[in-house]
């Protein structure tokens, strides 16, 4: 895997055993393409994996910077492959080895981003989207994304979230939702 943009365009991360299903590095090129310069800005990302979508919103100019990820097996290559990006970029990139929907419970925090790239047979996605808006982690004229299979499609109105994009890669779609 690698990074496709910012400053550390090109970098390659190391992929944690275990299973693993990393954004493809097109899709990945083409959300940050959309989003565009993250300078400042927070980034959550959730079922992280190896962390490279964390990585790289710290790479394309997100200065708050948090992951998650709950399988045990990936913790020493996400703490590897984060401890390079912040000796090299200088942010600082908040590691949580947690079940996202624990993370979701107690975060108290709000971001500009959050991105949600659970495992394909995952059928809880809903369920997820409704926790986030209810906990209201989510800024004011922020995003939520989330990647998820075409045989499984989400509403295009949750609570005070609303459906602002859809991005369709293959059979991997990604929504983006706004606040109301």
């Amino acid at each position: 895997m690698r990074i496709t943009g910012g400053a550390l365009a090109g970098r390659t991360i190391k992929c944690p055993d275990g299973v693993i299903r990393p954004a493809m590095d097109r899709m990945r090129e083409s959300i940050f393409a959309i989003l565009g310069d993250l300078s400042g800005k927070s980034w959550l990302d959730l079922f992280s994996g190896s962390g490279t979508v964390a990585i790289e919103a710290a790479s394309r100019g997100a200065t708050h910077v948090e992951l998650c990820e709950k399988d045990k097996i990936k913790i020493h290559t996400v703490l590897d492959n984060v401890s390079i990006t912040e000796k090299e970029l200088g942010v600082k990139i908040g590691c949580h080895f947690m079940a996202v929907e624990l993370f979701l419970k107690r975060c108290k925090e709000q971001f500009d981003y959050i991105f949600f790239d659970p495992p394909f047979p995952y059928k809880f996605r809903l369920d997820l989207l409704k926790t986030a808006e209810k906990r209201n982690i989510l800024q004011d004229n922020g995003s939520i994304l989330i990647h998820y299979p075409e045989e499984d499609p989400l509403p295009d109105a949750i609570g005070s979230l609303y459906l602002a994009d859809k991005r369709i890669y293959g059979r991997s779609i990604v929504n983006f939702y706004k606040k109301n």
